[in-house]
């Protein structure tokens, strides 16, 4: 799977979980240059506190378009250690 925005290949992995129609990338696929950290959190009942990235490529912003958990519930453990997207980042084979 590749998570692309702006024209550019962000994230690529064999082994994403899916999780809520969310396709979740292992935090060691994504090219962390395009990432920086947002001092954005939201809380999910079941999985826990997101922390957020924004994205910059080619000058172009996409804030808090990535989020992770950086503490998993039981219920959320398949996720530790990946990232998903949204905000026009799109996920294809």
């Amino acid at each position: 799977m590749k998570a692309i925005w702006n024209n550019t290949v962000i994230a690529e992995s064999d082994h994403t979980v899916v999780v809520e129609n969310n396709h979740y990338f292992p935090a060691d696929s994504i090219k962390k240059q395009y990432f920086r950290p947002s001092p954005t959190h939201t809380t999910c009942a079941w999985k826990g506190k997101a922390s957020y990235y924004s994205l910059e490529v080619d000058g172009k912003e996409n804030k808090d378009a990535a989020w992770y958990y950086p503490e998993v519930s039981e219920l959320a453990k398949t996720i530790k250690g990946h990232v998903a997207f949204w905000k026009g980042v799109t996920i294809e084979k």
